[in-house]
């Protein structure tokens, strides 16, 4: 039990914090290495053919590893924001991981085809002309958020898959002010990490970006909750 106050209980919570946010991310991002390697294969490619060659291997590694490893980080992230105990951080995320990998793993094919779907038509159709260009941008940001928006479901609800992927559409599309904000932070997370701190990527930028997305669909539902008690009460 401790017993600290002021500056000392200041430092101990942002200490115990950043241990958080970075043992989840670095267990996330080592599952993730072989995705990692792949994603810059493909930036890295020689040409345009080349570089869509290697996103088969995504086919494999998204559903298998990216998909129930990002489920698993929401739903430990989760218990954080609710105020849950934990007794250990690894220990808590692996059973996530263990209790969801079947589940995740469907649901992330699903997600998987969407965007290859997407990443085909883009890489398809975006030389055609700026109006077509800006349309499938809109719709690549729309999918992103909706992704997100799935995970924070999935990690506070206990619905089957379709439900699951029902309800995040109805929530990215019918909460504007939820879905900028979701857009808005992870988008600049990722580009701050990617260009100017490239250490937040392995450190704490999965976790960050969960836990701010999350925060913000906790918020949401809470309000829908009880505006539907509320309802019924009426």
């Amino acid at each position: 039990m401790r017993d600290f106050s002021g500056l000392t209980e200041t430092l101990y919570t942002a200490t115990e914090w950043i241990m958080r946010f970075s043992v989840i991310n670095v267990l996330w991002f080592i599952l993730n290495i072989p995705i990692v390697f792949t994603i810059t294969s493909i930036f890295f490619g020689n040409s345009e053919s080349s570089s869509l060659l290697y996103l088969w291997p995504l086919v494999v590694l998204l559903p298998a590893l990216f998909f129930p490893s990002t489920a698993a980080m929401f739903s430990t992230v989760r218990e954080w924001i609710i105020k849950k105990d934990q007794a250990s951080l690894t220990k808590t995320y692996f059973s996530h991981l263990k209790a969801t990998y079947k589940k995740s793993f469907l649901s992330g094919i699903v997600l998987m085809a969407l965007w290859f779907i997407w990443i085909l038509d883009f890489t398809f159709f975006k030389n055609e002309n700026d109006l077509i260009w800006t349309m499938f941008v809109v719709v690549g940001l729309i999918l992103f958020v909706f992704t997100i928006n799935f995970f924070s479901l999935s990690a506070h609800y206990q619905m089957s898959n379709k439900a699951l992927l029902k309800n995040a559409f109805f929530v990215t599309v019918g909460n504007p002010l939820l879905s900028l904000f979701i857009l808005i932070s992870n988008l600049s997370l990722f580009y701050v990490s990617a260009t100017e701190l490239l250490f937040l990527l392995p450190l704490f930028a999965g976790t960050v970006s969960a836990f701010l997305s999350f925060l913000a669909f906790y918020r949401f539902s809470l309000k829908v909750e009880e505006k539907a008690l509320k309802n019924k009460e009426g």
